[in-house]
């Protein structure tokens, strides 16, 4: 099936704006690195205080000013206007403003602690701190995963335990059989903001549940539900988290080791002091920019495989390949999902197959 007119223009607006994005936070860097405005930031952070960690901390301020306010309309018209537009979204002008403050000051937190760890280990071991900062960034991103579920979600959303003894049953006995201990099944109030559907297997160990999105419960039937989750299970048994924690593991040792040997070549060249100025930020950013940049058709190619194995495990899993085509249907319709993108398009910008890709692998597996 074809594309409609509408949904073409939803993906293609999406887009422009992401790239649009991207661009105008690659320029704040550029400007900010080339122009010298961050030895000024600096200056006037060191001013505020000699003492590191509180200058660091008062550049974070300026610098994170700068970022979020020139990255501002664009991320309005993206995360509120668009979704407006297309009448994918519920949340109020109110609502998407409390939901953007909450997200900068979550991230705001979370960044100022990691990189005042990141310059004191540079202060503290100038040739090594890049595995040091590897180590402690990659067992921070796994305790993240673990608490997301109970500490950062109802941050946003509203969850209770899921109000359907025979489909919470079904969906633990099919949880059982994929070998998964679950906390539990709980419905995730996604419609006070989105018109949109989707589920989860989120969280790591003890803290690991099954959410479904009210949108979701309110649109599928519960044999189409259990494919959906059929589905968040194939990824469990295929241990793709383990294969994310390597990936992301590798990319972040070679990251921080590309980052120690640009600024150790470069910061001369910008007046910076030596690895430890915290004026190197931007510089910082943009080899993290570049690196990801790099390997996106890499990680977006093997997400792609993931979720074939991730498809092909749910279709064993159920009794109805019917209910898996049909819940696709369901989500490509209720989501505005392309269900075919120009084949540049989803070799670049897709972590998923297609639609019609999944559609069809689904029809042949059932033949």
């Amino acid at each position: 099936m074809q594309d409609s007119a509408r949904v073409k223009r939803y993906h293609r607006t999406g887009r422009i704006l992401r790239v649009a994005g991207f661009l105008v936070d690659l320029a704040v860097l550029l400007i900010l690195l080339f122009a010298g405005w961050t030895l000024a930031l600096r200056t006037l952070a060191l001013h505020g205080s000699a003492r590191p960690w509180i200058a660091v901390l008062i550049y974070l301020g300026l610098f994170g000013i700068i970022t979020q306010g020139t990255g501002l309309p664009l991320d309005f018209l993206q995360g509120f206007w668009l979704e407006h537009r297309y009448g994918l979204s519920n949340l109020t002008l109110a609502g998407w403003v409390k939901d953007e403050l909450k997200g900068v000051a979550l991230g705001g937190a979370l960044a100022a602690l990691g990189i005042e760890f990141l310059y004191a280990a540079m202060r503290r071991w100038p040739e090594h701190w890049w595995i040091l900062c590897s180590v402690v960034f990659i067992g921070f991103f796994i305790l993240l995963a673990n608490l997301e579920p109970i500490l950062i979600f109802p941050i946003f959303f509203k969850f209770k335990p899921l109000e359907n003894p025979s489909l919470t049953e079904r969906l633990l006995a099919l949880s059982r059989r994929a070998r998964t201990r679950v906390k539990g099944v709980f419905e995730w109030k996604l419609s006070e903001k989105s018109k949109k559907a989707n589920a989860a297997l989120t969280g790591l160990g003890n803290t690991r549940r099954i959410i479904l999105s009210d949108t979701l419960l309110a649109q599928f039937q519960d044999e189409e539900v259990e494919a959906v989750l059929a589905h968040e299970l194939g990824h469990h048994v295929h241990r793709h988290m383990f294969q994310g924690i390597v990936i992301q593991g590798g990319t972040t040792f070679l990251g921080f080791y590309l980052i120690h040997r640009t600024l150790g070549w470069l910061s001369p060249h910008f007046g910076f002091q030596g690895r430890a100025d915290f004026a190197n930020l931007p510089l910082l950013a943009l080899v993290t920019v570049a690196l990801s940049l790099v390997l996106l058709p890499a990680v977006n190619a093997h997400s792609r495989s993931m979720e074939r194995q991730a498809d092909a495990y749910a279709l064993r899993a159920i009794s109805s390949r019917d209910a898996f085509i049909s819940s696709m249907e369901k989500l490509a319709e209720l989501n505005l999902a392309e269900r075919r993108p120009h084949p540049w398009i989803e070799f670049i910008f897709h972590s998923h197959p297609s639609i019609e890709k999944r559609i069809a692998f689904a029809q042949r597996f059932s033949a």
